[in-house]
C-alpha cells in the first residue's frame, strides 16, 4: 500500500480526532503537500460527522423530575437541590457511544472497500497477463505453422529455385537456399558460428544492377542451426542475381558494413 492509500484510511479517524499524534502529523503533512483527493475526502468525513451529531436523540427531563424541581423551587430549596442533583448526575460523554460505533462501522467499511478494490485490481492484472500470454502463444503457434507450411512447399515444389550459399572462409559451413516465386525464400544451415557481441547476421538480396537490398537479420540457435524464412522478399527472383550474408550491428544496417561471409548466385 502506498503513502496515499495509508493516509486515505486515516481520514475518517482524523475528522473525529480519533488518531494518535504520529498519525495526525502524517495526515496534516500529506494534506499540506496539496493532495486534492485526500482534502476532498476530509471535507466529506467532517460533513458526515456533523450529520451524525444531529442524529443524537433529544434529551428531555421526565415529568416526575420536572414536578420535583417545581416543588423545590416553590419551597425555596432549589439552589441546594439543584446542586445536589448535579453532583449525582452522571457526566455526559464528550462523544456518545453510538457515534463511536457508527464511525467504527464506517472505518471498517472503508478499509474493506479499499482492500476489495485492491484485490480486484490485482486479479484484473493477473487475468490480463494470462490473456496476453495466451494471445502471444497463439500468434507464435500460428507463425510457426505458417512457416512450416511455407518451408514444406518451398522445399518440395518444382517451381522453387534451389542453390548453395558459399562461405568466403573455407572453414565455415555452406548454406542452402530455396526460392519459390510465390512463397518466398528459405535458408538453412548447420554449425553456423554465433556472431560477435551486439552483432547479428543479415541477409542481402543483390539485384542485377549490383545494389544490395536489406532483408532479415538472424542468429543461429545454440547448436548452430539456421532456419531462416523470408515470406515477402523485397526483390522478385527474376531481378535478383545473388544472396549475401554479412555480420552487422544489432538491429541490422541499411547498407552492408562488412565483407560478405556467404554469397550464392540465384541465376
Amino acid at each position: 500500500m502506498n503513502e496515499h492509500d495509508q493516509i486515505r484510511e486515516l481520514i475518517e479517524g482524523y475528522a473525529l480526532g480519533a488518531v494518535d499524534e504520529q498519525e495526525r502529523a502524517a495526515v496534516e503533512a500529506h494534506l499540506a503537500a496539496g493532495c486534492a483527493d485526500c482534502a476532498k475526502a476530509l471535507e466529506e468525513a467532517r460533513w458526515l460527522v456533523t450529520q451524525l451529531v444531529y442524529l443524537a436523540p433529544a434529551a428531555e427531563p421526565s415529568d416526575s423530575l420536572r414536578a420535583r424541581l417545581l416543588q423545590e423551587l416553590q419551597a425555596g430549596e432549589a439552589p441546594a437541590r439543584v446542586t445536589e442533583i448535579r453532583s449525582h448526575a452522571p457526566a455526559k460523554a464528550a462523544i456518545p457511544f453510538w457515534m463511536w460505533a457508527g464511525v467504527a462501522a464506517l472505518l471498517l467499511l472503508t478499509t474493506y472497500s479499499a482492500w476489495t478494490a485492491r484485490k480486484q485490481r490485482e486479479t484484473i492484472v493477473e487475468i490480463q497477463a494470462k490473456l496476453d500470454a495466451a494471445v502471444k502463444q497463439r500468434e507464435d503457434l500460428h507463425q510457426e505453422l505458417t512457416a512450416a507450411k511455407h518451408e514444406a512447399v518451398i522445399l518440395t515444389d518444382p517451381d522453387s529455385k534451389k542453390f548453395m550459399i558459399w562461405p568466403s572462409d573455407k572453414q565455415m559451413p555452406k548454406l542452402e537456399a530455396a526460392w519459390h516465386p510465390d512463397m518466398g525464400i528459405y535458408v538453412t544451415g548447420q554449425k553456423v558460428p554465433m556472431p560477435g557481441k551486439n552483432r547479428v547476421l543479415q541477409l542481402w538480396l543483390i539485384s542485377k544492377s549490383g545494389k544490395p537490398m536489406p532483408s532479415r537479420t538472424f542468429w543461429p540457435d545454440s547448436k548452430g542451426k539456421v532456419d531462416l524464412m523470408i515470406d515477402d522478399p523485397p526483390e522478385v527472383m527474376a531481378q535478383t542475381k545473388a544472396l549475401a550474408i554479412t555480420e552487422e550491428p544489432m538491429g541490422g544496417s541499411p547498407q552492408p558494413t562488412t565483407t560478405p561471409m556467404w554469397v550464392g548466385g540465384v541465376t
